[in-house]
């Protein structure tokens, strides 16, 4: 039996969605697949098997508490033992052999010439810690072709961030179409394949081995700006009644590991929870900076944060530097010289980024980790000092960050990759002496 959904939509129309950030959702595929007033009644609906998916201890405080009741035609339980693959450049530590206070940059990976899907295209860049401890990894993927088989992710819930290509996320509670200037987070342990709706796919990924992704605290701006709650979405119930051999990946503590069932796992027919596959359109994402001086943190621009037990010490912020109105007076416009605690994996989805005039293209990578200097290079520098404060508009440019407390050590395959510049540092090299003093 082909996949199903509640509105019978598949291929390359968008899939039906359902909004709201943390939100309890109740979805059927099927008419009375979900059960009334019982979690797990003695025979669920349609045949069906009622099968929890716990992304939080069980005890966790009720606002902290992520989970969902899946009612599936088989349970998730039905499959041979697993046996450990290959992982390739899909890596959790140990990465370089210590860490390095130098700064470094790539060009865009290229796309492969070899048949690749977007498991196989994943190159771990850069991390600290794993899914026993906490920490992050920044990961690249590069794909030319659909997946087929399943890939399940048990030590991080994946924030991916398309460049290049639109991807369509099958998952097991439902379809998500993701373009590039759109995220999509995708829970631990939930399978998914990913299919491409294009001929190539490029794009970033964060793994998140610590708190569950959250809307940051919006402290003094009050009960607006930044992302609105609304406008994340999450699939509707959407499932494979598929009888055939079905190849899964699952990564577990740093490994991969596979096995085989005798049908397609996507199999859940409806679901109710709030812990579920999303996406966000950044476009969405509500601006907030200064209008009368100084530029702001780059933490003004914070879309999604993992906090640790540290307050105001984040796992992972997730920030990005959208279009945007520049009108403040009398301040240097691009981010400034500086040198930061926090360690910096940064992307250029489109267009160029204010403080780089070269050398920072679409699909790029820099590293900056704790207390290496960094800022605008000498042009900007120079263009910024003499530019005329009008208010202006930064268009037709999208950068992000992934921001850690942890330090982020650059992987061999990342070291190793001839996408790495070896004269990034000379970016600062020609600043003149200015002082008149």
């Amino acid at each position: 039996m082909a996949p199903d959904s509640a509105s019978h939509t598949l291929g390359l129309a968008e899939p039906p969605t359902q909004s709201g950030f943390g939100n309890e959702f109740a979805t059927e595929a099927r008419a009375g697949a979900l059960p009334v007033g019982r979690n797990s009644p003695q025979r669920a609906p349609l045949g069906l098997y009622a099968e929890q998916l716990s992304g939080t201890p069980f005890t966790a405080p009720r606002a902290e508490m992520r989970r969902s009741w899946l009612y599936r035609i088989r349970p998730s339980a039905g499959h041979p033992a697993w046996s450990q693959v290959a992982s390739g450049n899909f890596l959790t530590g140990p990465f370089a052999a210590s860490a390095s206070p130098n700064r470094l940059r790539w060009d865009p990976l290229a796309i492969p010439d070899a048949p690749t899907d977007f498991l196989a295209g994943i190159t771990t860049m850069a991390g600290a810690g794993g899914a026993e401890d906490g920490g992050i990894a920044a990961l690249v993927y590069t794909a030319n072709r659909s997946m087929e088989r399943i890939f399940c992710n048990a030590d991080a819930e994946m924030l991916i961030v398309p460049q290049l290509g639109r991807l369509r996320l099958v998952t097991e509670l439902g379809i998500l179409h993701l373009h590039p200037r759109e995220i999509a987070v995708i829970p631990r342990g939930v399978r998914l394949r990913v299919e491409l709706l294009d001929e190539a796919a490029r794009g970033y990924i964060a793994e998140n081995f610590g708190a569950v992704l959250r809307l940051p605290e919006l402290g003094p701006l009050g009960s607006n700006g930044l992302a609105n709650p609304r406008d994340f979405l999450a699939p509707v119930a959407s499932f494979e009644d598929i009888d055939a051999p079905t190849t899964i990946i699952q990564k577990y503590c740093g490994t991969m590991w596979q096995t085989v069932m005798d049908h397609s796992p996507l199999d859940v027919v409806a679901w109710h929870g709030n812990y579920t596959p999303y996406k966000y359109d950044l476009a969405r994402f509500n601006v907030i900076g200064s209008i009368s001086f100084d530029h702001p943190d780059p933490s003004i621009f914070t879309v999604l944060t993992s906090p640790t037990s540290t307050p105001g010490t984040a796992n992972l912020d997730f920030v990005i530097f959208p279009p945007r109105w520049m009108v403040a007076e009398d301040t240097f416009r691009p981010p400034w010289f500086h040198r930061n605690i926090m360690n910096e994996f940064m992307g250029l989805i489109e267009g160029q980024y204010d403080a780089k005039a070269d050398g920072f293209s679409p699909g790029g990578i820099s590293l900056h980790t704790r207390f290496s200097a960094h800022g605008p290079d000498v042009a900007s520098f120079e263009a910024a000092s003499v530019a005329t404060l009008a208010p202006h508009k930064q268009q037709a440019t999208l950068a992000f960050m992934f921001e850690t407390s942890r330090v982020l050590h650059p992987s061999e395959p990342a070291l190793a990759s001839p996408a790495l510049q070896a004269d990034y540092d000379a970016c600062w090299g020609d600043f003149r002496k200015l002082f008149a003093g």
